[in-house]
């Protein structure tokens, strides 16, 4: 009865096969690459339906790379705080957790076979990279390999079958099947069909972070990893702050944002479990509204632009008027050019602009106001915006815990490329990308204040 529960609670179009291979008997493995989570994860409930159905142990894999898109150490340290949770929830239930090191082509097709595994089940992401290690791993393996979106509400290709030209083409279209998806989650229950095999403990993955991340391990500006600590987080926002989150979220001044998007890049906290809180909340539906526009449309356009958008990360991956004018503003006079470890160390003439680097630094966050702006001159002053474009990718990857995300790939290019956005008036270095300035952020909020909150850091 309950393989037949957990069928009927999950939606087929959030799930994809891979290959064409069919179902064996012996164990079901999840692969777990960007939802990191126990609870609340559509990709672990749909293994665990097919391992019961073919009455077989469940385990979860994951496979720790070397080096990610930039990441610093402390991103590491992150992730594997939150593993090390989700080794502990899945041994109570049951399920087995085994951590690999390595590439996954090297490591995973392998491990499927000494196991004997029936089945190989992983999660959405659009990402080019993690869509090349499914591809590689799926011309390694015999036995039936499947996707489930269990990061978007909406699966991305059941939103649209196209990239968007922005949130104005894709919120009709997400609202219109919101209703379908957006439903509460079953609970995972206790394994019935055990695994006898050697798992990852707990102590071993606390071995890792300490060789991997070794001092960075310690938590970045205060935020706690891990499962649990997410929805205490999420409820801390909502009881605390949410009421007046329409007011407060664009002043960096002010404690106004969630500060929930290092759980929801790492996937230690469900969009949708946020949805559902965030709805049933006694806030002003002002901030509701602003809120769900963020959690849903805007993050849901950015998997949509890096899932039909293979240069999401480059040049041209931006609209043709943008590259347009770009192309016709290369030789525009820099007043100001910066090399990457200026940028990095935070020395331009800027005192804003350097803030906004530090506070990223220190904090492994920075408010999203000030990362249009802070990108934005990245382009003013950088000798091209092919440049300006990586310097910004790889300083976001580098130093921020959400970064490798891909918000943080559309909002780049948002600033830098105009994705998402409109012509604007023709200018000097930007041509008729949208322009941000100093004096427009004294004029929305105090610049000052900002300043001295993050020197006080």
């Amino acid at each position: 009865m309950e393989g037949i529960f957990l069928i009927m609670t999950l939606n087929e179009e959030r799930l994809i096969q891979l290959n064409t291979a069919e179902v064996r008997q012996g164990p079901v493995v999840y692969w777990m690459i960007r939802d990191q989570r126990v609870k609340d994860n559509w990709a672990m409930l749909f293994a665990q339906e097919q391992a019961m159905r073919i009455k077989s142990p469940l385990v979860v894999v994951f496979c720790l790379v070397p080096s990610f898109l930039s990441a610093a150490e402390r991103n590491y340290g992150f992730m594997l705080k939150g593993l090390a949770e989700v080794s502990r929830t899945l041994s109570s239930l049951g399920i087995a957790f085994e951590l690999l090191e390595g590439a996954p082509r090297k490591v995973l097709p392998g491990y499927l076979k000494k196991l004997g595994a029936g089945s190989l089940v992983t999660d959405f992401d659009p990402l080019r990279i993690k869509r090349q290690w499914k591809e590689e791993v799926s011309k390694s393996i015999v036995i039936p390999f499947y996707e489930a979106d269990a990061h978007n509400i909406v699966p991305c290709r059941r939103a649209s079958l196209k990239q968007e030209f922005g949130a104005y083409t894709i919120r009709p279209k997400i609202l219109k099947a919101l209703p379908e998806f957006l439903t509460p989650f079953p609970r995972m229950r206790k394994h019935p069909f055990p695994f006898r095999g050697r798992t990852a403990s707990p102590d071993r993955i606390k071995e890792l972070q300490e060789r991997i991340a070794g001092r960075t391990s310690d938590e970045v500006g205060g935020l706690k990893s891990g499962e649990d600590a997410s929805i205490q987080h999420l409820r801390n926002f909502l009881r605390r702050r949410f009421d007046n989150y329409s007011q407060d979220r664009n002043n960096p001044c002010r404690n106004g944002q969630s500060g929930l998007s290092p759980y929801l890049h790492f996937g230690q906290l469900s969009a949708q479990r946020v949805a559902l809180e965030v709805a049933d909340s006694a806030a002003p539906k002002l901030s509701r509204d602003a809120f769900l526009e963020e959690l849903i449309i805007r993050r849901e356009l950015s998997d949509n632009f890096c899932f039909y958008n293979p240069n999401y990360d480059s040049f041209d991956g931006f609209p043709a008027w943008a590259r347009k004018t770009l192309h016709e503003h290369r030789g525009d006079k820099r007043q100001y050019h910066y090399s990457l470890k200026q940028f990095e160390q935070a020395t331009t003439h800027d005192d804003l602009w350097n803030a906004a680097q530090s506070e990223m630094v220190i904090t492994g966050k920075m408010h999203g106001y000030m990362r249009m702006y802070w990108a934005k001159k990245i382009l003013e002053w950088t000798g091209s915006p092919e440049e300006a474009l990586q310097n910004a990718i790889y300083l976001n990857d580098k130093y921020s815990l959400d970064g490798r995300d891909p918000n943080g790939y559309a909002g780049i290019a948002w600033s830098v490329g105009g994705v998402h956005d409109r012509a604007w008036g023709e200018r000097p270095i930007f041509g008729k990308i949208r322009y941000m300035s100093y004096n427009g952020c004294k004029s929305k909020f105090n610049v000052k204040a900002y300043i001295e909150k993050v020197n006080r850091l």
